[in-house]
């Protein structure tokens, strides 16, 4: 049959010999580039999911990338039959959490805007939350703090690999900083796409976690990769050269389109892995006005755990992994249109799926991995230890889609679920409480807004405690970041706030490995004091 390309899932024309790129251009899909198709700014990157046997062989100029991506402008076609599909490292229809519900009221005052709002020329700002997975800005006014405009993507630093760790190996053998100016372009873009003059924006505040964030303002970031898992500006903070572990620069030298001059701020981090992103998310639950016990767990590659109130706080990370994110399962994939989100296992053993965008099915998100294994719990076709029923290894869900569950990708989702109940038991045990002295627990992020509390309950992801005391709040990051933008008053609580974190390291506890056994099995969380040790 003739050769099919599909990109971004737009069909195009793809003549014998037509790069990738110009294939992409001729149907309106934008994919950056600063060198003109020259090869040399490396960020025309599409990764190729069919059809790679359909284009040339990987070039010089390509040796950076492993596995499925390609640079699109030194990638042609070389067949006339075939179906080529690929995407640009900026997807569409990815389902984002761009606000948070449920958050105190008091959280949400904000004394005035920021001092740069009183120029006489229109002034705008920016809020980012610059995840490991996805991005979202908001577009403010910071004459009157009226929200104009946001905006929310992938983040296309994933070809440097789907975890903070592997960001930091690819960052510190590949020199040129191309995790940053792929980003760098993929910002421009969006902010260029604001309805306001991009010359307008004179702030910005960057929220996101440790790796994240160093890797947006050019920083070393190899010492977050070792232990004791600190980044440098959190290292020269403890040798007494800076005060705050904050960052400033100018939208010049972040490579933005915003004004030259503007001040781009990147909010403090915690300690090690926790980062900037966590001290938002305390900004957002008004967590230095606080005398209830809470929690706020935003569950994701990095999961983030804060506990306590104004009087004293704890914090630590959890290396889970992207498997609750799609990654390393089998038919996993982000919470895109024809993700697998709810699952139901019917009395004739058959599957009823909810799915993303009403489509086709084509992989299984966060949300439908958990409700899944809910329902094989229930129904007995898995038991406690993630084994399968008879000796099964593999369960089908939609046998027309090829849609299926491997025993092995429990085993994945056991080993991110048990470094994060370990992390939720390693800092309740430092703490001195247990899961009923919690009177709120914040579920943040994507993933713990979509996600089925009592399925999550049930394969023991989190506590047993009432459902009323749970607050899937969403995105409490970007509203952090909001405030801050938007109030100076704001920025120098979430200043004052991280001095205040105690950082719990989870592989000093003593009973850390007690804690990730225990949090590997599918059954309710027992209380700290139950567990064997």
């Amino acid at each position: 049959m003739p050769l099919a390309l599909t990109i971004n899932g737009l069909e195009s024309q793809a003549p014998l010999g037509a790069s990738l790129f110009a294939c992409a251009e001729s149907i309106g899909v934008r994919v950056p580039t600063s060198c003109q198709m020259q090869g040399k700014c490396k960020e025309c990157m599409v990764e190729v999911t069919e059809g790679m046997d359909c284009l040339s062989p990987p070039t010089p100029e390509e040796r950076h990338l492993n596995g499925t991506f390609r640079l699109s402008c030194r990638t042609l076609v070389a067949s006339d039959t075939g179906h080529i599909r690929c995407h640009t490292m900026r997807r569409g229809h990815m389902r984002i959490e761009s606000g948070a519900v449920g958050l105190p009221t008091r959280a949400r005052d904000i004394d005035r805007p920021s001092g740069i709002a009183d120029a006489a020329a229109p002034a705008h700002g920016i809020a980012m939350d610059l995840g490991t997975t996805t991005i979202v800005l908001r577009l403010f006014d910071l004459s009157t703090g009226a929200l104009i405009a946001d905006a929310s993507f992938e983040n296309p630093q994933r070809f440097g690999g789907s975890d903070v760790m592997s960001r930091i190996h690819y960052d510190t053998l590949h020199p040129g900083k191309l995790l940053r100016r792929t980003l760098a372009g993929y910002l421009s873009h969006a902010i260029e796409e604001f309805p306001v003059d991009p010359q307008t924006i004179r702030e910005m505040v960057v929220v996101g976690n440790s790796t994240m964030r160093d890797l947006f303002f050019r920083q070393n970031v190899w010492s977050i990769g070792q232990s004791p898992y600190r980044s440098i500006t959190e290292i020269q903070m403890a040798e007494g050269t800076r005060a705050t572990t904050s960052l400033t620069e100018t939208g010049r030298r972040c490579l933005l389109p915003i004004h030259p001059q503007g001040r781009v701020y990147g909010a403090p981090i915690v300690s090690g892995h926790v980062g900037a992103d966590a001290a938002a998310c305390m900004l957002a639950i008004d967590l230095a006005h606080e005398d209830r016990m809470v929690a706020i767990m935003d569950i994701g590659t990095n999961t983030e755990l804060i506990v306590g109130n104004r009087h004293r706080i704890l914090a630590a990370s959890c290396p889970a992994g992207p498997a609750f994110e799609g990654g390393a399962i089998a038919c996993g994939m982000p919470a895109l249109d024809g993700a697998v989100e709810d699952v139901t296992l019917l009395d004739d053993g058959t599957f009823r799926l909810r799915v993303i965008g009403d489509v086709a099915p084509q992989g299984i998100c966060g949300s439908g991995l958990v409700s899944l294994m809910s329902e094989l719990l229930r129904t007995g076709r898995m038991n406690q230890m993630g084994r399968f029923h008879d000796e099964e290894r593999r369960i089908t869900l939609d046998p027309e889609h090829d849609i299926f569950f491997l025993e092995s990708d429990v085993n994945e989702l056991a080993q991110a679920k048990g470094a994060n109940v370990a992390g939720l038991h390693v800092v309740l045990s430092n703490y001195g409480i247990d899961f009923d002295d919690i009177d709120v627990f914040y579920l943040a992020g994507g993933f713990g807004r979509h996600m089925t509390v009592a399925a999550s309950q049930r394969v023991g992801l989190i506590p047993c405690i009432p459902e009323s005391r749970i607050v899937q709040v969403g995105n409490a990051a970007i509203e952090g970041a909001s405030m801050a933008l938007l109030s100076a008053a704001k920025r120098d609580e979430m200043e004052s706030l991280v001095r205040q974190v105690e950082h719990c390291r989870l592989e000093t506890h003593p009973r850390f490995f007690d804690f990730f056994v225990e949090g590997c099995q599918f059954k309710p969380i027992s209380s700290i004091h139950e567990v064997a040790g």
